[in-house]
């Protein structure tokens, strides 16, 4: 007895300290995945330590992402497109300087190589040059340097094209990952909410309970199979379906993410859905079949209605597995970050993103925020189908 009284406070501090801990834990990676994210705002998608140069006859003071990535890939050749002189684009780096000038006019350390780049600009009134800046020093003649338009919010919802390592300005758009996550994720809650359903009602209230302890066990057993593994059968089994069945050039696409999703999905959703249906009360079945109701006409009208609310957790629940999953998505889906228009078609979905790119983007860089900020968007999507579950599981007829 005396033992007890020693050792239950002892136990309750322990349990208190570990719950603590933990909430803390938690609070700390959320502070930090949020401080990573936010700070990736308003910085300069030019690379760190790099200016953009113009000639100082050129109108042009600013310019966005967009358009610098058009410049260099040559997709605009004339200042006239974006605002300046009717002049050709010349594109200027350091590689160009090394075949303008010699070794002695760089000079042995390339003391001279800001007189040269200002000399070469002066000549090129439509160039446009890309140097670090501390070889910049001096260029104020002949040239000035351009304004870059910072990263914002809304233009990082909002664009199109995700192209973190492009040069000299990324692109950092995430329209096609967040329409690729939600189409796969979608379509897969629309493969596996009826599948799961069917499923369900047929554990909770036609199957026996020889038939129903030996499937629910092996329902949830599938629920513990690691993503990867589903990935492999993805690959090995519906990638090659959806090929050949489509006739696709290859098989790695959203309706195959989508599927395999759904078969992940389902586990949550037969659990969760057959718990609720077997929370009706047998008084409530008792009085429909009393009545003259059949069976189908008792599930339909009576038991599934009741459990309405554990039906949408359900599929809110597998809406959040689907959104969650990386390994799978990043296997099946094709991992192509464009806009996604139909199903069968390649599509990269935000946890697949971060999945392959994090390990290859430099520590505290522009990339590596910006993978953060997606992070704050999965979180905060995931954060929200957490809500609706906790509010469509409070309410019950």
């Amino acid at each position: 007895m005396r033992l007890r009284k020693i050792t239950e406070p002892v136990f309750e501090r322990l349990i208190k300290i570990c719950g603590y801990s933990s909430g803390f834990i938690v609070l700390l990676i959320v502070i930090f995945l949020f401080k990573e994210g936010i700070s990736f705002f308003n910085l300069s998608p030019v690379d760190e330590g790099s200016t953009l140069w113009v000639h100082n006859s050129n109108p042009v003071k600013e310019l966005d992402a967009a358009q610098i990535k058009d410049i260099f890939d040559q997709k605009i050749d004339n200042w006239k497109a974006i605002g300046g002189n009717d002049q050709p684009i010349e594109l200027f780096t350091l590689d160009e300087l090394g075949e303008a000038f010699t070794a002695e006019q760089l000079g042995p350390k390339f003391e001279y190589l800001p007189k040269c780049i200002d000399s070469y600009m002066d000549s090129l009134p439509g160039a446009i040059g890309f140097f670090p800046e501390k070889q910049t020093v001096g260029l104020l003649k002949s040239a000035k340097e351009v304004e870059v338009d910072k990263v914002s919010f809304s233009t990082f919802i909002s664009d199109t094209e995700w192209f973190p390592t492009s040069r000299p300005a990324a692109r950092m758009g995430i329209m096609p990952l967040l329409l690729g996550t939600l189409l796969v994720s979608f379509f897969a809650i629309l493969f596996a909410l009826p599948l799961g359903l069917a499923a369900s009602i047929y554990l909770a209230e036609i199957a026996d309970d020889r038939v129903r302890k030996i499937l629910k066990p092996i329902i949830e057993l599938l629920a513990g199979i690691p993503s990867v593994v589903y990935g492999f059968f993805g690959l090995v089994v519906i990638v090659p379906f959806v090929q050949n069945t489509f006739n696709l050039p290859v098989g790695e696409t959203a309706l195959a993410g989508s599927i395999v999703l759904a078969i992940m999905a389902l586990p949550t959703i037969i659990t969760v859905s057959e718990d609720a249906l077997r929370t009706t009360p047998r008084a409530m079945k008792e009085a429909s079949l009393a009545l003259g109701a059949s069976q189908w006409q008792t599930i339909r009208k009576v038991i599934v209605p009741y459990a309405a609310s554990g039906i949408t957790a359900a599929a809110i629940l597998g809406i959040g597995r689907a959104i969650g999953e990386t390994m799978a998505a990043l296997m099946v889906t094709g991992n192509s970050a464009i806009m996604p228009h139909s199903l069968l078609q390649p599509v990269r979905t935000i946890p697949a993103t971060i999945a392959a790119e994090l390990g290859e983007a430099p520590f505290g860089g522009l990339h590596f925020k910006a993978l953060f900020a997606l992070g704050c968007i999965l979180f905060i999507i995931t954060l929200i189908i957490n809500l609706l579950v906790e509010r469509v599981s409070a309410k019950r007829r």
